[in-house]
């Protein structure tokens, strides 16, 4: 009964949109203030250390609800390995999405008049003062299309490890309640290590409403054919790095965990012994 009420609870009251929305908010308005203050007003890690923090407590914010689905990439490999229906895939995914759309839209409206005197109403994706990176990622100009998508890759490939490893009850999962803390450090770390060539999207749903969102608010198409089309990457190359990511884990840590049976019998026999 608790399990059946779970799932209605799961698919009536989350679309995510509340969660998705308050942990980018976090990230979006910490770029628009390093962007529009010039440098004056914050710096790279308060960009990376703005995104954990919105992890944090987007997480903290939906664990009970979903479970922290705020990652569309680790959202469908679940689903295509079986651990979600997909009436719970697309309620996460629209939640994520809305949410995104929506804190990108939180962003533009807070700083519009900041975004107005930067640019002298010329939203523009490159150039001098191109603000279109505040709301989505773009790739280095130094950076090829195959070394940004391994970029992406990888990135996706370190957080899924990351998230396994804080989440593994049969080998050394993070203490209970601080796994949303860990987790945002877990992005901090990526952004402050794999950030410089692409942005470290590394989740469809943190890219692609927000472009959607830019193309609809000012900024045209050109934001989906700068960068040689890089817009794709941010999409494909997650889901990709999940997937391998998950198989890594599963072939290098996984397979040689003790079975669960095995790990329920020492904590019984722990528990006879401290009796």
């Amino acid at each position: 009964k608790k399990q059946q009420r779970s799932s209605v609870y799961h698919i009536n009251n989350t679309f995510n949109t509340p969660f998705s929305l308050f942990a980018q908010v976090f990230g979006l308005s910490s770029v628009a203030q390093v962007v529009l203050g010039k440098g004056l007003t914050g710096q790279y890690l308060s960009i990376n250390l703005a995104f954990g923090i919105g992890v944090t407590l987007g997480i903290h914010a939906s664990g009970g609800i979903s479970g922290g689905h705020l990652n569309a990439a680790i959202t469908i490999m679940e689903w295509a390995l079986g651990k979600l229906d997909w009436r719970h895939l697309s309620a996460y995914l629209i939640g994520q999405f809305v949410g995104s759309f929506l804190a990108a839209a939180t962003v533009f409206a807070l700083y519009y008049d900041s975004l107005y005197d930067y640019t002298g109403g010329n939203f523009t994706v490159t150039g001098p003062t191109a603000t279109a990176l505040i709301f989505a990622t773009y790739p280095s100009p130094s950076i090829s299309l195959p070394g940004a998508f391994f970029t992406e890759f990888t990135a996706t490939v370190m957080l899924i490890l990351g998230v396994q490893v804080i989440h593994d009850e049969r080998n050394n999962a993070a203490l209970k309640g601080t796994q949303p803390l860990i987790t945002g450090i877990l992005v901090l770390g990526i952004g402050l290590g794999m950030g410089m060539n692409t942005g470290y999207a590394i989740n469809p749903s943190r890219d692609l409403p927000p472009r959607i969102f830019t193309a609809i608010a000012g900024w045209g198409t050109e934001v989906f054919t700068a960068g040689k089309y890089w817009w794709w990457i941010p999409v494909i190359a997650p889901i990709l790095g999940c997937f391998s990511g998950s198989l890594i884990y599963k072939l290098l840590i996984d397979f040689h965990n003790e079975p669960e049976e095995e790990i329920e019998k020492k904590t019984e026999q722990t528990d006879v012994e401290t009796s």
